[in-house]
């Protein structure tokens, strides 16, 4: 190596040295800061390559959902009575500055501070009710109270909530069975409250069924004898008119219907005397419609 090179190849390190120092990145998934002798100086920073001063420190933040499971943790109900708790929460940062100021940077620190604001939250929330509101009402209205209760102080850290999720509620093994007890006997009364109107409502269903069949059978029977009677009054005259032009005709057709449903069929007795009018065709054939 010739005396000439060498410095060139202290030049090139004393500058890759000073952009390993003056340079620095930010990734997409990332919140980024640069102090000045511990003061922030800048906390803004977009993803990308950036600059600083060889003297500046970058502190970086993880901004993706960070979760966190807390188990076994006791609360008070208005009636005095403990609840054990298994809860989790969600964060992220969202301020890389009051982040900093409030937690030094250190995950740890954040969540020990989280997990304080959201027991706070969960403690006024259940201190309000007692051990039947608690475990009979909608989870998802005490879930929203206690996040609401919760992310405004949350906020302060640089952080915001994302979700607040209460896993299970167990009771103590010396109150477990004498709550439950309780709660059947409370359910039960409710069963037979709502069973007995159910009841109710099902025989005033039935009766106004029944009637309005009633009514509709009625109507229609009334509608089908008006029509039936319209009917066989029309078909009356119609005949009288038709059997009006040639009577001994219509003697004759009578005759002759009467004849075919009364004679001539297996195991039927007739017994006339044979001088009667019923043998009037049958005596006589000459005596034809239109013949005197």
């Amino acid at each position: 190596m010739s005396n000439r090179a060498f410095p060139v190849i202290i030049v090139l390190g004393l500058l890759l040295l000073l952009a390993s120092t003056s340079l620095f990145t930010v990734n997409q998934a990332e919140l980024a800061l640069r102090t000045e002798f511990g003061a922030i100086v800048q906390a803004d920073y977009d993803p990308g390559l950036h600059g600083k001063w060889p003297w500046d420190q970058v502190v970086k933040f993880d901004k993706r959902i960070m979760s966190q499971t807390y188990a076994g943790e006791t609360f008070l109900t208005n009636d005095n009575r403990g609840l054990v708790v298994d809860f989790y929460i969600k964060w992220r940062v969202k301020d890389a500055s009051h982040y900093f100021k409030a937690t030094g940077g250190s995950e740890d620190i954040a969540s020990r501070r989280l997990s304080e604001i959201v027991k706070d939250g969960i403690k006024s929330v259940v201190a309000e009710r007692t051990l039947e509101q608690i475990v009979s009402s909608e989870r998802a209205a005490v879930t929203k109270e206690m996040y609401t209760a919760a992310s405004q102080n949350v906020a302060a850290l640089g952080a915001d909530l994302v979700d607040v999720r209460v896993q299970s509620i167990s009771l103590p093994d010396e109150v477990s069975t004498r709550v439950y007890e309780s709660m059947k006997q409370n359910f039960a009364k409710i069963a037979t409250r709502l069973r007995a109107e159910g009841q109710s409502a099902s025989l005033r269903i039935r009766a106004s069924a029944e009637r309005e069949q009633t009514e509709i059978l009625a109507n229609a029977e009334r509608d089908a004898l008006r029509v039936r009677g319209e009917g066989d009054a029309e078909a009356t005259g119609i005949y009288a008119k038709a059997y009006s032009k040639n009577p001994e005709f219509y003697s004759f057709y009578r005759s002759l219907q009467a004849y075919d449903h009364s004679l001539g069929k297996d195991g039927d007795l007739l017994v006339v005397t044979p001088d009667g009018e019923f043998f009037k065709y049958l005596k006589d054939p000459d005596k034809r419609p239109g013949t005197k």
